[in-house]
């Protein structure tokens, strides 16, 4: 006998007992390909979100040594993308890091560069180390410094490489490739020069768009993605600074702000979002949940964050993860000086399919109660 669930024997749900006749009917239907929907009605329409993911955090401390070793193992030529990925123990089937979200740390020496490809998948960066880093896309070529975080949008050519005076960098690199598989949509396409050619200025993206409030009058700009690529930090950190003087900020992520296209004030890409926070002084957010997974890098400070009921204690430069529907809070542990969190997500395509929902806790003051 089936068993079902108590909160599913209501009329409107699936409540079916199996019996001999049905269980023969089942094996007919099996034979050309279909079966009954109410076998597996509950299962595909949950209640609500469940996530596939775990909560997880990957240290830098373990991290680093590691990323630095690759150097000595492989080409850049050789691998593509000399790159070690996140791994979430629940998603290693897809290769994502959280929900259909990929991420890794990419390691490059001075005077390395990797080829110029192209993909449907968008891709970000943000960059954890070093001196002398750059990207180009379409052409487009861009400085990168500590903290800095650059897109690649899909479609579009890119590549990265250091400048021969430059040291060894790290950086994580965020994308959208298990979702563009899952979807059956993904393309890879290697450049047939190897490598990009241009006489376009280099920062040439950075010094039209990059001034706060101010558009170029001859702006021709017409990509469905930001013509700003690169979002450098000290701008961003001082954005979080100001507004702090003029707001309590947010219960649930204290003075967050989200890096845009300037032209049109969306996300920077299509199907990937990325925002930059900052804890206060002591500071303990109240937790809530939101469809929509989210992969955070600490960019400065120290603290903790609970997430689903788990305390996960992180420093600069440590990478953590927040599956959808996931009950989450952050904390800085620092009585003196502020915590700052980059991450990013996969709101874009949540919103433009109708699937962003957002709750609060109302329990225990808006706290999670700790299981481990």
């Amino acid at each position: 006998m089936t068993e079902i669930d108590p909160k599913d024997d209501i009329l409107g749900r699936a409540r079916v007992r199996d019996n001999d006749e049905l269980k023969e009917y089942y094996d007919e239907l099996a034979n050309i390909d279909t079966g009954a929907l109410w076998t597996v009605a509950n299962d595909i329409e949950p209640w609500e979100p469940t996530p596939k993911s775990a909560p997880i955090i990957w240290r830098h401390s373990d991290l680093r040594k590691q990323v630095l070793r690759a150097i000595d193992l492989v080409r850049p030529e050789d691998a593509g993308r000399r790159v070690v990925y996140l791994r979430n123990p629940k998603r290693q089937d897809v290769s994502a890091a959280c929900g259909w979200l990929f991420s890794g740390l990419q390691v490059m020496k001075a005077g390395e560069k990797a080829g110029a490809h192209r993909h449907a998948a968008s891709a970000l960066r943000f960059i954890m180390e070093g001196e002398g880093a750059y990207t180009i896309v379409d052409g487009h070529k861009v400085e990168l410094g500590g903290k800095d975080f650059v897109i690649t949008p899909n479609g579009t050519w890119h590549e990265h490489g250091i400048s021969d005076e430059g040291t060894t960098c790290i950086w994580q690199d965020g994308l959208d490739i298990p979702l563009t598989n899952a979807l059956e949509a993904n393309f890879y396409e290697v450049h047939p020069d190897d490598y990009q050619s241009t006489n376009l200025p280099t920062n040439d993206s950075p010094f039209s768009y990059g001034a706060p409030g101010l558009m170029p009058a001859l702006d021709k700009w017409d990509k469905p993605y930001s013509p700003l690529l690169k979002f450098s930090w000290e701008p961003t950190y001082e954005a979080l600074l100001n507004y702090a003087k003029v707001t309590d900020g947010s219960n649930y992520d204290g003075i967050i702000m989200r890096y845009i296209n300037p032209q049109s004030g969306d996300d920077p890409m299509l199907t990937m979002g990325a925002q930059m926070q900052m804890l206060r002084p002591s500071e303990h957010t109240k937790s809530h949940r939101h469809t929509g997974n989210v992969i955070y890098q600490v960019a400065k400070g120290s603290g903790y964050s609970i997430i689903d009921g788990r305390r996960f204690d992180w420093t600069e430069k440590d990478i953590f993860c927040v599956p959808s529907w996931t009950w989450h809070e952050h904390c800085n542990n620092d009585g003196n000086d502020d915590a700052c969190l980059f991450s990013f997500n996969d709101f874009p395509v949540m919103k433009k399919l109708g699937f962003y929902k957002e709750q609060a806790l109302s329990e225990n003051d808006g706290h999670q109660t700790l299981t481990t």
